[in-house]
């Protein structure tokens, strides 16, 4: 449906389709907190878990692109999008309920991949979702609050350690046991993750095709053939802003697993002086990673509070690269200090770039590609994030001993330095139209 034909919703109608986001972003938010120290318990060298954790992209890179192109060709009695993110919800749900209790790290690693190709067939739908429903002017407002919803689910994720401490469970190991506080935390998300799926999928109804016979007509001539042959036309004709924001995402998303890979092990080392799972120290200080994702993630909730006004004022581009460069000298400045209070300050320059990543792209996406194409070019500028971290991912390994100097912090500096050059690209951007763009560059 044309933009100019979609009606304006209510702020809770927009809630109600974007808070099944929050428990999609639990899941995310235990992997981010809680996998580097699980695959250490299971006896896994830091050099080794870059390599570990090589699920989430591939899965992102394979997934979200088919299910896109899938769920823009589909209409069920459930909608377009929806059963798509509710069966999603459900198998990563069964992945989040094993995971902490099998015995050997394979099973981890196994179940890690399960979880994330689950995670990731529920995400982009929610993401074209808002493509699909909700109007130009409202957009923003829209994916402001998808970002809300990230960082929601990613402070209950990260704090679930500390409040099961609060509350007394235990938190003791051997070195290869995984304490209790992680085993609850997981528990948890089961109920998180199920509960908001089905809030958002009994609260919000999805617009039917125009078309509604010719859309069951070409229906019938869907195949895997016809998907990717999609896919490379949508490639192919991809537009120039998007093709920009590539650049910022090989950078930054480089940088970003390695956050979610060391800032754990950065803090246990550095803070409580504990660099191995024998250590004194080392559950608590690794604890206390949820913490600083939490302190990020409350940054970002009071900075998707104010984007849109950034957006407005300063443009999609601007907003992108100031937001970046602040994140990068958040990470920069971890190198100065082994003080728990001022790594969280740290934590919340981060959670300002943060903002911008998980919502600027987006915003310029919606606005530059066909309202045909929404679903293929959400799930391809999801997949344009896991390229780079399956770069990361294969090639760190080779480089942390040496250039990194088996320290996790100075993977957290090289984090930094790669945030400043995605806010140098991210001046390149115009988000624009492609017709718009080469009537300025005739001028």
């Amino acid at each position: 449906m044309k933009d100019s034909l979609k009606p304006k919703m209510h702020f809770w109608q927009i809630w109600n389709m974007c808070f099944g986001f929050f428990g999609i972003q639990y899941g995310f938010g235990l992997q981010q907190a809680n996998l580097s120290p699980i695959f250490r318990y299971h006896g896994a060298a830091e050099h080794e878990l870059p390599i570990l954790w090589l699920a989430g992209p591939v899965t992102g890179l394979l997934i979200q692109p088919l299910i896109g192109v899938i769920s823009d060709g589909t209409w069920t009695r459930f909608g377009r999008r929806k059963p798509f993110f509710f069966m999603g919800a459900l198998v990563g749900s069964i992945a989040v309920m094993f995971m902490p209790y099998v015995p050997e790290l394979w099973m981890v690693v196994g179940l890690f991949w399960i979880l994330d190709a689950a995670m990731n067939t529920a995400m982009e739908p929610y993401r074209a979702l808002v493509g699909d429903k909700v109007n130009h002017e409202q957009r923003p407002l829209a994916y402001a609050l998808q970002s809300f919803m990230v960082a929601a689910g990613q402070v209950l994720a990260g704090l679930m350690p500390l409040i099961m401490i609060a509350f007394g469970v235990s938190v003791e190991t051997d070195g290869k046991e995984i304490p209790e506080i992680v085993k609850y935390s997981f528990i948890v998300g089961v109920v998180v993750i199920l509960s908001s799926s089905v809030w958002s999928f009994y609260k919000t109804d999805e617009i039917p095709p125009e078309d509604m016979e010719a859309f069951k007509a070409n229906q019938k001539h869907t195949s895997i053939k016809h998907v990717l042959s999609e896919l490379w036309t949508a490639l192919l004709e991809m537009p120039k802003s998007l093709k920009a924001i590539w650049w910022v995402k090989l950078a930054t998303w480089f940088a970003l697993p390695m956050m979610w890979q060391y800032l754990a092990l950065s803090i246990a080392r550095h803070v409580y002086d504990a660099p191995t799972p024998e250590s004194p120290g080392f559950v608590e200080g690794t604890a206390q990673v949820g913490m600083a994702f939490t302190v990020m993630n409350v940054t970002t909730i009071v900075m998707a509070l104010v984007i849109v006004r950034f957006v407005k004022y300063l443009g999609d581009a601007k907003t992108y690269a100031l937001f970046l460069l602040i994140g990068g000298v958040g990470f920069l400045s971890m190198q100065l200090t082994t003080d728990l209070m001022m790594t969280f300050v740290c934590m919340a320059l981060v959670g300002v770039a943060w903002s911008a990543v998980i919502t600027v792209p987006f915003i310029i996406t919606a606005d530059v590609t066909p309202a045909a194409r929404v679903g293929v070019y959400m799930g391809l500028l999801n997949a344009m994030i896991c390229l780079p971290q399956i770069f990361e991912m294969v090639t760190i390994g080779f480089f942390y001993d040496s250039l990194l100097g088996s320290d996790p912090r100075n993977a957290l500096a090289l984090s930094g330095l790669l945030f400043v050059v995605g806010a140098a690209l991210a001046l390149r951007i115009k988000s624009k139209p492609d017709h718009l763009i080469n009537q300025e560059v005739s001028q």
